[in-house]
């Protein structure tokens, strides 16, 4: 079997071009036509069809290598019959190593341009590909004066989208073609009125639409160089429609999900070019806010900033680093979570009573004995009982992870912000350690003197506005936890015993939840046995 060596064919400018990809490995079974590398210039992404059939033997380039015209691709392997396909002459068929294979044009030889000046005739120049290409848009009308460079048509093949400049400076006599229309190189674009210009540029503009191919002996033709068209913007409703750009630079703008519309392009004519998707990403995550990232994201529109001193005086004060972490996390998780939430009345009217007994006991222990502790203990007996709210979803979606060991945080209000400790082991722990362990968190998260290891690892959060007031709140899950308690300021009311209405003290609860993981039923459950549990604290010892 013959082997051929591939090259970079006739690219249209001397310009070295990127290798962005090779589509074969060494090895590779490959069929004419089938893409061995794919080109990026300042201007277009291209690929290099094989020219034939057969087994890739080596490879003599790799992604990142600048390459020009001539410069050898890999080794081809001939399949069985592909050596006398190319046999003919030279003189009648190229050995495609310079350009890619392309089929003779049957379009008719266009109108040779006349010395200078007068009409002349702009055809598709040679687009590096036999097959038709569709005109999605004619960007000039009859009557229109134009310069030379300008756009005339855009043009569109399952590869790229290109415009086709204009070879002269003159006025649109005629358009020979239309939207949607089927053209091949050397079909008619436009007539033109041209004064006064040489015949050079048309030739350049409207290369002989004989054979592309070129037999290996033949130099490339000094006096008939190629109109390279450029890249433009692809036809379409979105708002990057107007923006100049080629489509290996739209991809990556897709894949980094940036609006070309909000890149400012430094290329030739403002055209977008890859540097500028770095450059715009590189500014957008160097100067990330949490007002900002409050506001806009995730297709939710930003609220406008307002000068806030025209309507009187004011005072601008810095937030503190911990006011801004806890504001970007009750973000993330408003925006992550389903919250649900569920309200209730806990009658803790015993438990009022034996805490108020046990007062003098706390004082000789050097303890103040609150509500918490007795909420910290029936919250994990609870979650023991009720482990779906003892959980955290798997980052992947697919799955819970229940957790055997029992630790809950507790909200603390400082100065600095909001910080929740975390009380470890919650159900192996007595109401005396509870107490202690509760207050020592509270206080060393108010000096601002907790470690990073103090405030991970939760399970559920309490939320208590205690003395605070109010008589019920929504409260923010603490992802990846799946639900949070709220506790609002106990109230004395009247409840009906069955002959009269007594006072009772209740204690307001509100559970908020993850509804992807907990539904309405099991948030009732809990709440039914937290407040048997808070109603007649003797249940804690069962």
């Amino acid at each position: 079997m013959a082997i051929e060596t591939i090259k970079i064919p006739d690219l249209g400018g001397g310009d070295g071009v990127e290798v962005i990809e090779i589509c074969v490995a060494v090895g590779d079974v490959v069929e004419a036509e089938d893409s061995l590398l794919v080109l990026e210039s300042d201007k277009a992404s291209m690929e290099v069809p094989a020219p034939q059939s057969g087994t890739v033997k080596s490879i003599a380039l790799k992604v990142g290598d600048t390459v020009s015209e001539g410069d050898v691709i890999l080794e081809l392997e001939l399949a069985d019959g592909a050596q006398a396909e190319s046999a003919p002459a030279e003189s009648e068929s190229a050995t495609s190593v310079e350009e890619p294979v392309v089929a003779e044009s049957s379009a008719p030889e266009p109108a040779a341009p006349a010395p200078s000046g007068g009409k002349q005739t702009v055809v598709v120049p040679d687009i590096g590909t036999g097959d038709e290409v569709e005109v999605i848009e004619i960007c000039v009308a009859e009557g229109d004066e134009v310069e030379e460079g300008d756009s005339l048509v855009v043009l569109e093949s399952d590869k790229a989208s290109m415009e086709v400049p204009s070879p002269y400076s003159g006025v649109v006599l005629a358009i020979k073609t239309s939207n949607g229309a089927k053209v091949s190189q050397g079909s008619e674009l436009v007539e033109m009125s041209v004064a006064g210009q040489a015949s050079a540029p048309a030739e350049a503009a409207a290369p002989s639409p004989g054979p592309v191919a070129k037999p290996v002996s033949e130099p490339a033709s000094a006096s008939a160089p190629k109109a390279v068209p450029e890249p433009v913007t692809a036809v379409s409703d979105d708002g990057d429609a107007g923006v100049y750009a080629g489509p290996a630079v739209r991809k990556l703008a897709r894949e980094f999900g940036i609006p070309l519309s909000a890149v400012t392009g430094t290329g030739p004519r403002g055209r977008v070019v890859k540097e500028d998707l770095h450059a715009y990403a590189k500014s957008r995550l160097a100067s990330p806010s949490v007002g900002s990232a409050a506001t806009g994201g995730a297709g939710i529109p930003p609220v406008p900033e307002i000068d806030f001193s025209q309507f009187g005086e004011i005072d601008v004060q810095p937030m503190s680093k911990m006011h801004k972490l806890t504001a970007a996390n009750m973000h993330r998780s408003w925006l992550n979570v389903p919250h649900v939430t569920q309200f209730d009345d806990a009658d803790i009217t015993e438990l009022e009573d034996f805490r108020n007994s046990m007062k003098r006991e706390a004082e000789q222990r050097g303890l103040k004995l609150t509500p918490l502790p007795f909420l910290l203990k029936a919250a994990a007996v609870a979650l023991r009982n009720n482990p779906i709210f003892n959980a955290s979803l798997a980052a992947d979606g697919e799955n819970i992870v229940y957790k055997k060991y029992i630790h809950i945080g507790v909200a603390v209000a400082t100065p600095a912000g909001l910080m929740v400790p975390v009380v470890r082991d919650v159900d192996k722990k007595s109401i005396w350690e509870l107490a202690a362990e509760s207050a020592e968190l509270a206080q060393k998260a108010k000096d601002r003197k907790l470690k990073p290891a103090e405030m991970q690892g939760g399970c559920f959060t309490i939320s208590s506005l205690g003395g605070l007031g109010g008589t019920g709140f929504t409260p923010i899950v603490n992802t990846p936890e799946v639900a949070i308690l709220g506790v609002s300021k106990l109230a004395v009311k009247p409840q009906w015993d069955g002959e009269s209405f007594i006072p009772r003290k209740m204690l307001p609860l509100s559970l908020s939840y993850d509804h992807r993981a907990i539904n309405g039923a099991d948030a009732g459950k809990l709440f039914t046995e937290l407040n048997a549990l808070l109603s007649d604290i003797r249940r804690l010892l069962l």
